[in-house]
């Protein structure tokens, strides 16, 4: 039988007939691929975006285990959250943007972690064998691996606090040191090492303890220092201008808060606070943000350099303040109870900030 009609010229003569949709399995072109979608990774993404590219960003995000509520293709503030946390995770900036580089840093750790599993219990790690990983190359890290990133992930969790041999096997005592981790950062208990796990251990880690002998503080005029008092809370000094002595304030209302990984970001009456949450707190009641802010964010935020009454101290894991002489910093509050120290820390490897006129 000849062909009266060629596949091009078909679609064409369905819209001149009114029969567009009609014919079953002959798709619109609208049907075909939505005028505009994109692939993840054919442009930079950032809040405001959206698309097809979005959903698959947020479908990768969650399988590496960062917490998405909605796959919508809509990048909002939580998507943006997300990504800052996977940034964290593999030790980029955290900048909370998408650009290749991050495309394809998120596909090779969801590819990376989801090994094939064998009988023995192990995972297939034949491609790319040989290959120093570094923890969050692939994820999520769990029982039965083995390698230089589970290495970093065991020497992580012992600078944390757990019990755990640095031999990079990944079996039963890290998985008992892995949930030791999680259940007191309030994480999902599981033993398996998803990217808010790596994120939340690495900021940790690198925060590491107070060191026993410090450098002195910023030298300040007389009246111009705040002190620690006996219950850990901070005392304004009098000479202090009001924006200091309301960031005090407002640190003293949470100085004692329990750390929980993310608090602070969602609601600033929050249960608990992390680092970033925390510093978010004390500037928010002083009128210098109207929104929290990541430790990443805080790289760029005001003016560069310390100031004169405050200064703010962020890397992509950690984060701390100084004000009026005072660190308002979480780690600290694993040696006293309080979040305000009079001991100052080495500040190398953060970025220096400081909000206009102070």
């Amino acid at each position: 039988m000849p062909q009266l009609f060629s596949r091009t010229k078909l679609p064409s003569l369905m819209v001149a007939l009114g029969l567009t949709g009609a014919l079953v399995g002959v798709p619109t072109a609208a049907e075909a691929k939505p005028r505009g979608a994109k692939s993840l990774g054919d442009r930079a993404l950032r809040v405001g975006s959206s698309g097809p590219d979005v959903r698959e960003l947020q479908k990768l995000l969650r399988q590496v285990g960062i917490k998405i509520k909605k796959v919508d293709g809509k990048f909002g503030r939580t998507t943006e959250q997300a990504v800052r946390r996977f940034q964290a995770a593999r030790s980029l900036e955290t900048s909370g943007t998408v650009g290749k580089v991050l495309v394809t840093a998120l596909r090779e750790a969801a590819m990376g972690g989801a090994a094939k599993h064998l009988g023995t219990g192990g995972y297939d790690d034949t491609v790319g064998a040989g290959k120093s990983r570094s923890l969050g190359d692939r994820i999520p890290v769990r029982r039965g691996m083995s390698g230089h990133d589970v290495k970093v992930l065991q020497d992580f969790l012992k600078r944390t606090g757990q019990k755990v041999s640095v031999d990079g096997e990944f079996g039963a005592r890290t998985v008992t040191a892995v949930k030791g981790f999680e259940k007191k950062n309030t994480l999902s208990v599981d033993g398996l090492v998803d990217a808010d796990d790596i994120a939340v251990l690495r900021g940790q880690a690198d925060a590491g303890k107070d060191p026993e002998v410090a450098p002195p503080p910023l030298q300040l005029a007389p009246g111009d220092r705040a002190t620690v008092n006996s219950d850990g809370l901070a005392i304004a000094p009098a000479n202090a201008p009001e924006p200091v002595k309301q960031i005090i304030a407002a640190g003293n209302k949470i100085a004692k808060a329990k750390y929980i990984y993310g608090g602070g970001h969602g609601k600033w009456e929050d249960a608990g606070y992390d680092c970033s949450g925390s510093v978010s707190y004390a500037l928010h009641g002083g009128g210098l943000l109207d929104r929290s802010m990541a430790s990443g964010g805080f790289m760029t935020w005001a003016e560069p350099g310390p100031g004169r009454w405050v200064s703010t101290y962020a890397n992509a894991g950690h984060m701390y303040m100084v004000v009026a002489g005072l660190r308002f910093d979480t780690s600290a509050a694993k040696q006293t109870g309080s979040r305000w120290a009079a001991a100052a820390r080495p500040a190398s490897g953060y970025v220096v900030r400081h909000p206009a006129g102070l």
